[in-house]
């Protein structure tokens, strides 16, 4: 399928600075951002989609580094669930990243990158950007704001601290905070980063970059967006040809050359210093810890929006337990939400690939 062609690629300097949840203030920050559809006149068919981790805004567009298909073109588009022919769909680069938002690479008042000196960031000061962007564009309230992994997590955030700002939250494969073991293996990739010596403390633009370190930094990560069935299906322990060389230290499993092509093909896109701060605002997120320890606190500002959450069955990342946990707390404050287990054998990535009947909640909740 031929890619989309994004209406409008465009970014904009916030004209505040913006207050972050560590005390600081960044002055002049930049948000990408790319839209398709046409806004209504009265902008009330506007939907926000935030991005995961590793996203970006081309969410139905050619990426301009990689030359693939927007990361959500499946879903995004006339006549598909999130139908461009009725809403104009808004998708922003997250605060901290390195495709056009300011970020760990841009140049700080010193005029020179951050690095390291950029000021540590939540999922809160993320979604906090992206409503001053809205401000910027003139839209109040969306007609619904939607999110997968990270960003079902701003999405949460969102309908906890902007309320105001929708009237529907879709959050899909997501969780409200993150377990020990989602921050275990974050810090494998963190470490993973900072022993390559080409890291240098963060202090490496303009040189050599610390691609190995990213590249299993990725790798890592990767291995726990799939299922073990999933993974067994697709290689089992199938060998790369036996005659073409010899055993050793080389990708000899299938499954080997295609972690390993996964991580090299990242560090074609992304920022190493970026991967860092957005792992760890990950793992920092808690939502009911910013309302005292109840999650049904967090979201009591939430009533009156329509909620639907969505988890898969093979999903051992943001299991269908942490999702119930959601569910219930906003049962507890008589939010409206729906909420399904999707049967699908990708594990977490599955809300990115072909799964129907996902398409299918998708377009029925937006409406």
């Amino acid at each position: 399928m031929a890619s989309q062609t994004a209406l409008s690629v465009q970014k904009v300097t916030l004209p505040k600075a913006l207050a972050l949840d560590s005390g600081r203030e960044l002055e002049g920050v930049e948000i990408a951002y790319e839209t398709h559809g046409d806004l209504a006149e009265d902008k009330a068919n506007a939907i926000l989609i935030f991005h995961a981790l590793t996203g970006d805004q081309f969410v139905a567009s050619e990426h301009p580094v990689t030359g693939k298909p927007g990361w959500w073109e499946r879903m995004v588009g006339p006549g598909k669930p999130i139908d461009t022919s009725r809403y104009h769909v808004i998708c922003a680069n997250v605060l901290g990243s390195c495709m056009g938002s300011t970020g760990p690479a841009s140049t700080s008042p010193g005029g020179a990158p951050y690095g390291m000196d950029f000021p540590v960031i939540t999922i809160r000061d993320m979604v906090r950007a992206q409503m001053a962007l809205l401000d910027v564009l003139g839209i109040e309230k969306l007609h619904a704001i939607v999110g997968g992994s990270m960003g079902g997590m701003q999405a949460l955030s969102c309908a906890a601290n902007f309320p105001e700002r929708t009237s529907r939250v879709l959050a899909i494969a997501t969780t409200a905070r993150h377990s020990a073991q989602n921050i275990a293996f974050h810090e494998v990739g963190r470490q993973a980063i900072m022993a390559d010596p080409n890291w240098q403390g963060g202090a490496y633009y303009g040189g050599e970059t610390p691609d190995k370190g990213l590249s299993v930094a990725r790798m890592a990560a990767h291995i726990t967006y799939l299922s073990e069935a999933g993974l067994t299906e697709k290689f089992g322990r199938r060998l790369q040809d036996r005659d073409a060389k010899s055993f050793g230290f080389d990708a000899d499993f299938q499954v080997e050359s295609y972690l390993r092509y996964q991580g090299i093909t990242f560090t074609d896109r992304f920022d190493a210093n970026s991967y860092l701060y957005i792992t760890r605002a990950m793992d920092y997120f808690d939502l009911a810890e910013e309302a005292g320890g109840k999650l049904a606190d967090a979201l009591a500002g939430a009533k009156d929006t329509r909620f639907c959450l969505v988890s898969f069955d093979t999903d051992w990342l943001y299991t269908t337990a942490d999702m119930r946990e959601v569910v219930h707390a906003l049962n507890a404050v008589a939010a409206p939400v729906s909420f399904v287990e999707l049967s699908a054998p990708y594990g977490h990535d599955s809300f990115l690939l072909d799964v129907p009947a996902l398409d299918r909640v998708v377009k029925g909740f937006i409406g």
